[in-house]
C-alpha cells in the first residue's frame, strides 16, 4: 500500500489550512486524510461544513486527476451528505471510489470518517 503523500504543496486555501495527505490505494480506490484544527471549527465548536466540502472536492479531485494521469479536472458537480459531526483533533480519512469513468467524464463516490464513524458522503462527476 502507498504513503500518504501532501498534495498542498503550493500556496493557497488547503495549504494555508493544514493541507491534505493522499494515497492510492489500488487502481480505484483512494484515501485522504487531515486533521482538524481550531481554525476549521465554527462556533458551535465543530467542523465548519465549508471545510469538510473542500477537503471532500480536494481529495476526490485529485483521485480524478490520478485516474487521467495528470490531466486538468474540473468539478460539474458535487453533492454531500453530512452525518455526523467532528471535533478538534479528530482525524478524518476520506475513501475514494470510482463508479465510471468515460472519453471526458469520471464519477466518484466518497465516504469521510472519523473514530470509525461515517460523517459524511459524496458523490460528484469531474471533467477531463
Amino acid at each position: 500500500m502507498n504513503k500518504f503523500k501532501q498534495i498542498s504543496t503550493k500556496s493557497g486555501f488547503l495549504k494555508n489550512n493544514g493541507g491534505l495527505l493522499f494515497r492510492k490505494i489500488k487502481n480505484n480506490k483512494f484515501e485522504f486524510k487531515t486533521k482538524i484544527k481550531k481554525i476549521h471549527l465554527n462556533r458551535s465548536q465543530i467542523t465548519h461544513g465549508g471545510y469538510i466540502c473542500s477537503i471532500i472536492d480536494a481529495g476526490v479531485g485529485t483521485a480524478a486527476h490520478t485516474l487521467v494521469n495528470g490531466k486538468s479536472c474540473v468539478t460539474i458537480s458535487l453533492d454531500i451528505k453530512f452525518i455526523s459531526p467532528t471535533r478538534y483533533n479528530d482525524q478524518i480519512i476520506g475513501s475514494v471510489s470510482v463508479d465510471k469513468k468515460t472519453k471526458s467524464l469520471i464519477f466518484l463516490r466518497c465516504t469521510l470518517k472519523s473514530k470509525n464513524k461515517i460523517i459524511a458522503s459524496a458523490s460528484g462527476i469531474w471533467k477531463y
